[in-house]
């Protein structure tokens, strides 16, 4: 069974949650806050909200989605802001453009409804993630599977999804390191390609313990 040079270490990584001092009202507020919002709230209520209703399998998984539905009840807009696919970015500074051309696109349509006051406010909130070893490193494919069945929600969000903006790559921890550590690129590139946003964490992360005991299997034949 091959190693890798550079073994796998897994990591925890817990957040601490604040309120921001940015409230929106309507939507012309929430487009002024959306524009000076930190990058860390723009994180929150997105990447982040995905992690936090991981035992979600329908609805909207941004919170800025879930806010425009419920409190503002526009359908159409709550819709497009729920498609955007955390997948397709590498920097924040991308994400929060498209976030903003959506909302600015629906207040030149409907300059009334902009106007009209949410049922409950938008609280802008962020959160500080500290990073913190843990004991458990893979050097193959069978110490990364076992590894990877122990780590808790919080560790396999932190390397699944969270860990896009970091490598600045459309790809995550494990797939990077499957690909480059073990030379596993199709292994890696179906791992990847797992939905975040149908499964849950639990349910992904077993799809993908199955296509490493299919590639564990091929191994052992």
């Amino acid at each position: 069974m091959k190693e890798a040079e550079q073994p796998f270490q897994f990591v925890t990584a817990p957040f601490l949650s604040r309120i921001c001092n940015q409230v929106a009202y309507n939507l012309l507020d929430f487009r002024d806050c959306l524009d000076h919002a930190s990058d860390a709230s723009i994180f929150h209520h997105t990447f982040q909200s995905l992690g936090r209703n991981h035992f979600l399998t329908e609805g909207f998984s941004n919170d800025f989605a879930q806010w425009v539905l419920a409190s503002l009840n526009r359908a159409r807009l709550a819709e497009r802001l729920g498609g955007i696919d955390i997948r397709d970015y590498v920097s924040i500074a991308e994400l929060r453009a498209d976030l903003l051309r959506m909302v600015d696109e629906f207040c030149e349509r409907r300059p009334n409804d902009a106007q009209l006051s949410a049922f409950e406010p938008f609280h802008f909130c962020e959160a500080v993630e500290v990073t913190a070893p843990l004991d458990l490193a893979a050097r193959n494919l069978l110490e990364f599977r076992n590894c990877t069945m122990r780590l808790s929600h919080a560790s396999f969000y932190h390397h699944w999804i969270a860990s896009r903006l970091r490598l600045q790559l459309k790809t995550n921890d494990f797939s990077n390191w499957l690909k480059d550590g073990l030379g596993l690129a199709e292994l890696a590139r179906r791992a990847d390609r797992i939905d975040i946003y149908t499964n849950t964490l639990d349910s992904a992360r077993l799809e993908m313990m199955g296509f490493i005991d299919e590639e564990l299997s091929h191994d052992r034949n």
